[in-house]
């Protein structure tokens, strides 16, 4: 006989997701029961990337109902499920294209491109499909930072394919320039090319596309924050003052947009000596945790100063990749993981589920 609703409700109600830190009958994680054959499948559908949490969590699940599993037939299953969620007003969906993620910061060399291309690979490392998308026309690294040099390949010569490194998929102005060759274009002529990467680009399927903005508040930022499908948009900065001064008025700028800032990362928050292991904080402390108080948004996590971060990502390795098991990977995850649940508490994009109407003279 299959177990009640309220049965099932009541036993898994105290079972807590560890993302998120809410129970998942509260957070309606837990889909409704329902009868495979001769087995009733109890099955939690996670809306965010998180194959490393599968495990543990059935396993609580499991530990929660007991006997119940034998003695009725269940088949408990946790599940991934992303969606697209809602952008900022007067920009669509891009096909293909679930979540946009603009990574930005109010100046450069705080380590946005690092943290983007590593949070990009940390999400398909949690199993969702990714794509980044360097922004940065006048100072593109990720091709050096994901180790690309070929160039996108035009199957119909309209479009182009991305490159694949690494399980995520990338595009940028600096695949089809020479290393050296700088882009002397006055501001339109960048847009442009931007809207081009990001629209005639052959995305495939992704749960979310990472974009690294170039620094800065000027009028390119703020015409891609316009024309673009964001979905959130994620601040990075250092402890510095000087910094955190630009990167209020980075956060400000989204903010104006009706783009929400899923939280902030700060880079460089301390060194920790390789020799004697003695902790300095170089450029201050606590400033990007005041910045989110003040600002009333997340505070996603710190990375140290470390010169295995600079080596690997020169090296065309970044960390998630070249030290996947290492601490400094290990915050890049977590970072992932509370950006997923982040986009996943936004509310859903439901313009798939209307009809395009089309008025045609009769």
């Amino acid at each position: 006989m299959p177990l009640s609703t309220e049965t099932i409700s009541e036993r898994l109600s105290k079972v807590v997701d560890p993302v998120t830190g809410q129970d998942i009958v509260s957070s309606k994680s837990l889909r409704p029961p329902r009868m495979e054959g001769e087995r009733q499948v109890i099955e939690v559908e996670l809306g965010y990337p998180g194959k490393s949490q599968i495990a543990p969590l059935r396993m609580a699940i499991e530990t929660a109902l007991g006997a119940l599993i034998a003695e009725h037939s269940l088949d408990v299953r946790v599940t991934v499920n992303i969606k697209s969620h809602q952008v900022q007003r007067g920009t669509k969906p891009l096909p293909n294209v679930k979540n946009i993620i603009a990574v930005a910061s109010g100046k450069g060399g705080v380590g946005k491109s690092t943290t983007a291309v590593n949070l990009a690979l940390a999400l398909a490392a949690e199993g969702a499909q990714v794509g980044i998308l360097d922004a940065d026309i006048y100072g593109p690294s990720q091709p050096l930072m994901l180790g690309l040099d070929a160039k996108p390949e035009s199957r119909d010569g309209r479009t182009m394919e991305p490159l694949e490194q690494y399980g995520i998929q990338a595009i940028s102005i600096g695949l089809m320039i020479k290393p050296d060759e700088p882009m002397v274009w006055r501001g339109p002529m960048v847009t442009q090319a931007l809207q081009q990467l990001l629209e005639q680009t052959n995305w495939h399927d992704l749960d979310y596309l990472i974009v690294d903005m170039p620094p800065g508040t000027g009028d390119i930022q703020l015409t891609l924050s316009q024309k673009v499908p964001v979905t959130g948009a994620i601040i990075v900065t250092t402890p510095q003052d000087i910094a955190l001064l630009d990167a209020r008025k980075g956060l400000r700028m989204f903010e104006k947009v009706g783009i929400p800032i899923l939280g902030v990362v700060e880079n460089m928050c301390m060194h920790i000596c390789s020799q004697c292991g003695h902790v300095e904080h170089i450029f201050g402390a606590g400033g990007g945790a005041r910045m989110c108080a003040d600002f009333g948004v997340d505070y996603l996590g710190g990375l140290p100063l470390d010169i295995r971060i600079r080596e690997q990502t020169d090296s065309g390795r970044p960390t998630v990749v070249a030290d996947p098991d290492g601490e400094i990977a290990a915050i890049y995850r977590d970072i992932a993981l509370r950006v997923g649940v982040k986009v996943a508490a936004r509310a859903r994009d439901v313009s798939a589920l209307f009809p395009t109407i089309v008025v045609q003279n009769t």
